[in-house]
Order: structure tokens, then C-alpha cells, then sequence
């Protein structure tokens, strides 16, 4: 294992940490967009480009896409 890799493992870590740590719905969202970022980085690091392109195209962007519409329409109803 390269430095590189252990460098970004580390950091998917602490992503994955500030994920879970984080009580405002809507920041954990943005989090864990940055999270899919260091994601793909990880796939890339681990010469998965493919991988991580879907992540890139899917955990970066459709899904807190996906989530903060979800958040909206829910905020919409309670009030």
C-alpha cells in the first residue's frame, strides 16, 4: 500500500466520522457529498477509475440532490 492510499483511507475515515457526527440534516448532507468526493478519490488511488466516476456522478451529485429535495418537501409539510 502506497502512501497515497493510506493518506486518502485516512481521510475517507474522518469523513465517514464527520458524517455520522453530524446532527443538522442539511450539513450532512453537504458532508457527505464531500465524503463521495474523497470516495472517488480512494477508488482512484486503488486504480478503480471507473468506480470512480459512478461515484462521483452518484454520491456527489444525484444523492444530496436526491436528499435535499427530500429535506424541503419535508419541511414544506410540517409547517
Amino acid at each position: 500500500m502506497s502512501a497515497l492510499q493510506a493518506a486518502v483511507l485516512v481521510l475517507v475515515a474522518g469523513g465517514a466520522t464527520a458524517v455520522v457526527l453530524t446532527r443538522n440534516p442539511t450539513r450532512q448532507v453537504v458532508l457527505l457529498s464531500a465524503y463521495g468526493i474523497t470516495l472517488a478519490l480512494l477508488f482512484t488511488a486503488f486504480q478503480a477509475p471507473d468506480v470512480a466516476l459512478s461515484e462521483l456522478t452518484v454520491g456527489t451529485v444525484i444523492l444530496p440532490i436526491l436528499l435535499l429535495v427530500a429535506l424541503a418537501k419535508v419541511r414544506r409539510k410540517e409547517e
